[in-house]
């Protein structure tokens, strides 16, 4: 692909190679041709993302939707993800190129961008699973960390195949925010039981 023609179908491909096979994708993955496709990219997983958000709101799932509102509020999911995609494609980039720095990588800023836009695939699966949030908070946590683990472990190939970051210390770091990850969900879960048990006390007052 170039930034005169966006080939969509090719698009389809890089997508499915990067969530079945990362390590295969990134070692071929182009780090030069423009800032347009991967925008296009990111705008696109922001649409789908979007979409998905917002049929669950209108089935009442993932905590989305309530009442006469839930359409409301899944248009407003709707430009949100869009949006997020595309703030969320530059900040994601920087971000990669700082942990590309501290591992040795590439800090070529377009190449960060394009690592940036085929890591955000990962956006319209998290919106897929979103609806298990609104059966279970706790699981639909848990399902949220697991999605969270497998962008880490794309992430990892990523910066060693595309960014030719060192295995050793990107590995190290990659463990790093496992970890961090880990004690967020810990630390989430309980807030979540507090606040339903300070709830349900509330009603019962």
């Amino acid at each position: 692909m170039s930034d005169s023609t966006f080939d969509f179908n090719v698009f389809i491909k890089e997508s499915k190679d990067t969530l079945v096979n990362p390590k295969s994708y990134f070692s071929t993955m182009k780090t030069t041709g423009g800032i347009a496709e991967p925008l296009i990219k990111a705008v696109i997983y922001g649409v789908v993302a979007g979409l998905i958000a917002f049929i669950w709101s209108l089935l009442k799932l993932g905590g989305a939707g309530a009442g006469l509102f839930g359409g409301a509020i899944g248009i407003g999911l709707f430009i949100w993800y869009i949006v997020a995609a595309i703030i969320g494609l530059f900040i994601g980039a920087v971000l990669i190129l700082i942990v590309s720095a501290i591992c040795k990588g590439s800090t070529d800023f377009e190449a960060n961008v394009r690592v940036s836009a085929s890591l955000m695939v990962i956006m319209p699966v998290t919106a897929l699973f979103g609806f298990v949030s609104g059966f279970n908070m706790v699981a639909g946590s848990i399902v949220g960390l697991l999605i969270n683990l497998y962008a880490l472990y794309m992430l990892y190939h990523a910066l060693v195949e595309s960014l030719k970051a060192k295995p050793d210390t990107t590995r190290i770091v990659v463990i790093v925010l496992v970890v961090i990850m880990a004690l967020f969900l810990i630390m989430g879960i309980g807030a979540k039981r507090k606040a339903n048990q300070f709830m349900n006390e509330f009603n019962k007052s």
